[in-house]
């Protein structure tokens, strides 16, 4: 008669639920938030609240900034939360922005222009802002951990930010906000700066980054009183300010490149030169 073995039963590990404090989805709650703020402002966008629109795309610009900040000060950072961000960063600052011009200048442009059967060229402009945006926050996302190196970046981005580039889109219809011009609401105008800012943020062109800039003591008063003066004209005359803000950014973008070319410059001629390794001679 053959034996039998009877096996034991496994007995159940039971898995302690892992908790996760309620700080550390602060961030990612502020990043969807910011999503659905670019969201919104497509929707504005298509019923032609050229305003609610701006407005929609400027809170996601403040929440895109804070959400960072938010998760270093709390120590919660995360891979999930760059690649929430990114997503966030290209509905709210690549898709808004593009649909927002696109239709923006359709305005301009009924059945009867004689723009209108080239439509289709300035939803293609649309397309590249927004796919350059796409690229933009790919190679970011790519260089987090192997970025420029070299001191004299420290100050710059690669490339314009994505945010930046949706303010500068913006900047004519905010400053046609407050002018109410035909000479900013015009489709060559707005084509021009899909253009121009999809091309900055494809490219690798130095632009100045807050992040790690300081102030001497002896400046604080007086940056304090310009903060506090920008902050009263934003609420009295907001559309003017946010319009000039625009264009000094704009402004800045040559400056920077000037700036960097320098401290480049400058860093090649006092870096002591790397020396080459010996070449073995075949014996």
């Amino acid at each position: 008669m053959s034996k039998f073995r009877f096996r034991k039963r496994k007995q159940k590990q039971f898995r302690v639920p892992r908790e996760l404090p309620v700080r550390a989805m602060l961030p990612n709650m502020i990043t969807l938030m910011s999503a659905a703020s670019g969201i919104t402002s497509i929707r504005f966008s298509c019923d032609g609240q050229w305003r609610l629109a701006v407005i929609a795309i400027t809170i996601s610009c403040f929440l895109d900034a804070l959400d960072g900040r938010m998760a270093r000060m709390l120590k919660v950072t995360s891979k999930l939360g760059e690649q929430l961000d990114s997503l966030a960063d290209f509905v709210s600052f690549g898709v808004a922005p593009a649909i927002f011009t696109y239709f923006w200048i359709m305005e301009i442009v009924p059945a009867g222009s004689p723009l209108y059967p080239i439509r289709g060229l300035f939803w293609a402009f649309a397309l590249f802002y927004a796919l350059c945006c796409a690229f933009r926050l790919a190679r970011f996302n790519i260089m987090i951990d192997d970025g420029p190196t070299q001191p004299y970046w420290k100050h710059f981005f690669v490339g314009l930010p994505s945010p930046g580039a949706a303010g500068l889109v913006l900047t004519p219809a905010i400053l046609d906000l407050h002018f109410e011009s035909s000479l900013l609401q015009s489709p060559w105008t707005g084509c021009a700066m899909l253009i121009l800012c999809g091309i900055l943020m494809a490219s690798r062109a130095p632009t100045l980054s807050m992040k790690k800039l300081h102030i001497s003591a002896r400046y604080q008063i007086p940056v304090a009183v310009f903060v506090i003066f920008v902050i009263g004209m934003l609420v009295s005359h907001t559309w003017i300010t946010l319009g000039t803000i625009g264009i000094c950014y704009l402004i800045s973008v040559p400056i920077c490149g000037g700036i960097f070319l320098r401290m480049r410059q400058k860093y090649e001629k006092h870096a002591p030169a790397t020396p080459t390794p010996p070449v073995s001679t075949p014996v």
